[in-house]
């Protein structure tokens, strides 16, 4: 790495801590629904115990976070006992389960920014409660005026206004070049474009070991797996339920791979293993998609890279 870095302090974590959703998308990528894959109560507090010390932000996703809401307010309530207000918490919902008192209880438990991911066609709803959270946002003094997704590192990691936002998936990004995975890849909704490099833009993995002047230091878990982008890497790396994760970033950052992912490289994370860059864009060329290059790259070329050999 250019740099030591010190792991204890994470400027932005994605945490999809259940795929359980009332919904069933056609185009989700982690196969939520009403039988979607969960953790425990307990996992989740595992995992917040094995947290950085200091976090400058935290996105609780699903699947529906409020299909799950009882483990959601636990998970809260524990977030304000460990990082009190240094941290902005700010939750991805499709909005349908929400309602005034669970509203009410969201922003008791620190909650500051609300995100309706479900302003599209894909969504059960289609968009068409879009006016009804307006009224319901309005009512409880949660400014609407940035409507779109947090992307500026200076506003979201240094403001934390009580606001709310929208945002569905479009061929162009959320059903771009990151969804070739679950029921979008399975139902050919997935945008054939092997020119789009997902590793080079937010939730890619770019800066996800570094983060970079306009990209903050992100990192997912999917419900417990530790992985440098939001969809996941075939392999994590490593286990928050048991393992510190400034501990498992630390040792990646060793790793080629992972610094060039880190760069937004993908093409050529496999060089030290005798893959070239050539070759990695042919396979790009050939899957159509960047990120079923990774997941052959470490199916097929990473075995044994955990262990350092």
């Amino acid at each position: 790495m250019e740099k030591e870095k010190d792991f204890k302090h994470l400027e932005s974590l994605y945490w999809v801590f259940t795929q359980v959703c009332n919904d069933q998308c056609s185009h989700c990528y982690n196969f939520s629904g009403p039988q979607g894959k969960r953790i425990s109560v307990e996992e989740c507090l595992q995992i917040i115990a094995n947290l950085p010390e200091k976090i400058d932000r935290i996105i609780l996703s699903g699947g529906e976070p409020l299909a799950e809401k009882e483990k959601l307010y636990r998970i809260l309530e524990v977030l304000q006992e460990k990082y009190g207000n240094d941290t902005q918490i700010m939750l991805q919902t499709n909005g349908d389960l929400l309602t005034a008192e669970i509203l009410d209880k969201l922003i008791e438990k620190g909650v500051s920014r609300f995100d309706i991911s479900s302003i599209d066609a894909y969504h059960k709803a289609g968009g068409n409660h879009l006016m009804q959270l307006a009224e319901l946002f309005a009512s409880r003094a949660v400014n609407g005026d940035e409507k779109d997704a947090l992307i500026e590192k200076t506003h979201y990691l240094h403001e934390k206004p009580l606001s709310w936002g929208y945002w569905g998936a479009t061929q162009d990004m959320w059903l771009g070049g990151n969804w070739a995975r679950g029921r979008a890849y399975a139902n050919q909704l997935w945008k054939k474009d092997p020119e789009h490099n997902f590793c080079s833009i937010l939730s890619g993995a770019i800066g996800f070991l570094q983060g970079t002047e306009t990209v903050p230091q992100e990192i997912s878990i999917q419900l417990w797996a530790i992985n440098p982008c939001c969809p996941g890497t075939l392999r994590a790396l490593g286990d928050a339920r048991t393992q510190k994760v400034s501990e498992v970033l630390a040792e990646a950052a060793k790793n080629p791979v992972y610094q060039m992912l880190d760069k937004g490289n993908p093409y050529r994370m496999g060089e030290h293993l005798g893959v070239s860059e050539a070759y990695a864009r042919s396979r790009c060329n050939a899957l159509q998609n960047v990120c079923r290059w990774c997941d052959e790259f470490f199916r097929e070329f990473f075995v044994g890279e955990e262990e350092g050999k």
